[in-house]
């Protein structure tokens, strides 16, 4: 049982019987009281108000101070639905998707997201979140300090449609090159155009960051996603004996953002750190939850059988 205090993760908004307003307009109406809760708890999940496909999503998002974004620029598959509602996720099923703070690798990243549950699965399929500040907190000084120092190098390589990994057409939802060209200029993306057709992003960002309310300084970068290691033993061992010394060919990979490489035993502090952390929660039918994305990392567990979460982005 999911347990209802400012503290804990999520803070729990139970629907009243007695209160007869729709969770659109309890968030127009509350929208201070709530604001305040993520700011301090970094998560709310109203549960009991159906919120389960993606045009009562979307009312909902409408009620909250920021513009909806889109999600060109990103690494996962998804699908858009409609307008900027999307599935959160379309990777494999029996794939653990580790914890990370939404789109933190580029320019602009969403503040809020917000998750609606349209099909729970029955098996698995928990949504795993963490508080980045304990995560920042809980992590040693010279690895800190080194993130600090150096920040990240983030690169993809995206195809033309044929080959591993998302294509730059799905991606940046056009065909268009010139358009592609245009958003990573104002998007401060250094690319390449490669044989076939093929796109190399390059990105350096931030390691850490303070959150522009709470002023807490938070881990908000998604290397150990990036990295090859992220994978299972022998997957990554394939990997690196498939690409030998060309890492930067591979479909994803991250770096210091001065070109070093990251020490492996870095990464297993930050798996670490995060898997200390981590709280699970399985889906109702209905449910909202409401992301503060600076102070919280977010992830999936492997699940059987039919899940459909939505996402929309502030």
């Amino acid at each position: 049982m999911l347990s209802n205090t400012e503290e804990n993760l999520p803070y729990i908004w139970y629907k009243k019987e007695n209160d007869k307003r729709n969770l659109q307009e309890i968030i127009k109406d509350e929208i201070d009281i709530i604001l305040k809760l993520i700011h301090t708890n970094g998560a709310i999940l109203f549960r009991g108000y159906d919120i389960d496909n993606e045009i009562s999503l979307e009312k909902c998002t409408s009620n909250f101070p920021g513009d909806s974004l889109d999600y060109i620029g990103g690494n996962s598959p998804r699908t858009k639905l409609h307008n900027k509602v999307y599935t959160s996720t379309e990777h494999p099923s029996e794939s653990f998707i580790s914890l990370h703070n939404e789109l933190s690798y580029a320019s602009n990243w969403p503040k809020f997201l917000f998750f609606s549950c349209s099909i729970p699965s029955h098996i698995g399929g928990s949504t795993v979140i963490a508080d980045s500040r304990k995560i920042y907190n809980d992590l040693s000084e010279k690895l800190l300090n080194e993130f600090k120092n150096k920040g990240v190098k983030y690169i993809r390589n995206l195809n033309n449609g044929i080959g591993a990994g998302i294509s730059w057409q799905k991606t940046f939802e056009t065909n268009n090159k010139y358009e592609v060209e245009e958003h990573c200029k104002l998007n401060q993306i250094d690319i390449k155009w490669l044989n076939n057709n093929n796109l190399q992003l390059i990105q350096n960002r931030q390691a850490v960051l303070q959150h522009h309310i709470s002023k807490d300084w938070v881990w908000f970068n998604q290397a150990d996603q990036f990295h090859p290691s992220t994978n299972p033993p022998e997957i990554y061992e394939a990997l690196m004996d498939f690409y030998e010394d060309d890492v930067l060919s591979m479909p994803q990979y991250a770096c210091f953002g001065d070109g070093s490489l990251i020490p492996l035993e870095y990464f297993d502090e930050i798996r670490e750190v995060t898997k200390k952390h981590s709280i699970y929660f399985k889906w109702n039918k209905g449910d909202l939850l409401i992301l503060d994305n600076i102070l919280i990392a977010h992830g999936r567990e492997p699940f059987q059988g039919e899940r459909k979460i939505l996402v929309s982005m502030l």
